[in-house]
């Protein structure tokens, strides 16, 4: 019995604007991620998901933030426009 791997190239979602870590700015266009293509691929591919779509953004905001305190320990990342930068485009627009 012969065995075949899955293709999950039709179920992964192709994400070309990715981070480049520890900047965390885009790989493509180099502004700060998530930059606005990488916004729309989210929200697309979260589309029937934005609880699943939040708790992503919450993951990589956390690591974003750690990675760019190590980078500039001094000055530090601001919270505030971190939580904008990753999280407060993500919100439904009557909740902005």
């Amino acid at each position: 019995m012969s065995r075949t791997r899955p293709d999950y190239r039709a179920t992964t979602p192709c994400r070309p604007h990715l981070p480049l870590r520890p900047l965390w700015l885009c790989r493509v266009c180099a502004a700060p991620w998530p930059c606005p293509v990488a916004r729309l691929t989210l929200r697309q591919e979260y589309a029937h998901d934005r609880i699943g779509l939040s708790i992503y953004l919450c993951a990589v905001l956390h690591e974003a933030a750690a990675d760019l305190y190590r980078l500039n320990p001094h000055d530090g990342p601001d919270p505030g426009a971190l939580f904008t930068r990753f999280l407060g485009w993500a919100r439904p627009r009557h909740l902005r």
